[in-house]
């Protein structure tokens, strides 16, 4: 008995440790581990803090996507992000008839390429302070260091700092972010 209770703990504490293992890398977000073999869509479910972007993300019809191959680069906006906007925007947004403007600002916080934070802070540098990124959603974010802080500012001139770089997905990257980014018009 005593060398079947050493072995189911042995055993235990292996897959323990796997799945820390597999987590380990990733910072939390929103309470919850983030697993380097798991899509965007998998992982942003299991976050407390982007249960507006979720469900976004479900009315736009993105999700299929955002579990796709990718690569893709997500900026997250958290749920504060998204109270921050004028009273009633979200809920706006979030009606049927407001889909195509949905999916337009959705798709301004995704880039289609595998961004991490050293790659964007490079980009900043090499080209004078700051860097021009194109989104998924033809939106332009130009991307500044301050403060040793990436700081993206869309094309309304609002800005957003990651305050959580270089969360690893299977089909990409996830930098969580202070403010919902607007496109223009």
């Amino acid at each position: 008995m005593k060398t079947f209770t050493k072995a189911l703990f042995a055993g235990c504490f292996a897959l323990a440790t796997a799945g820390v293992a597999l987590a380990q890398d990733n910072p939390m977000v929103g309470g919850a581990a983030m697993f380097a073999d798991k899509n965007i869509v998998e992982n942003a479910v299991n976050s407390a803090d982007h249960t507006t972007l979720v469900a976004a993300v479900q009315a736009a019809g993105l999700a299929e996507t955002l579990q796709g191959e990718g690569p893709f680069t997500v900026f997250a906006p958290t749920n504060a992000a998204f109270a921050a906007l004028p009273a009633g925007t979200v809920e706006t947004l979030l009606k049927p008839e407001n889909k195509a403007t949905l999916v337009k600002i959705l798709t301004c916080h995704v880039v289609g390429a595998k961004a991490m934070a050293a790659d964007v802070q490079k980009m900043v540098s090499e080209d004078g302070g700051s860097h021009v990124i194109e989104t998924l959603g033809g939106c332009k974010l130009t991307a500044e260091l301050k403060d040793g802080m990436v700081t993206l500012t869309d094309e309304t001139g609002g800005a957003a700092r990651v305050s959580i770089a270089d969360v690893v997905q299977s089909n990409g990257v996830i930098h969580v972010i202070d403010k919902v980014l607007m496109p223009a018009g």
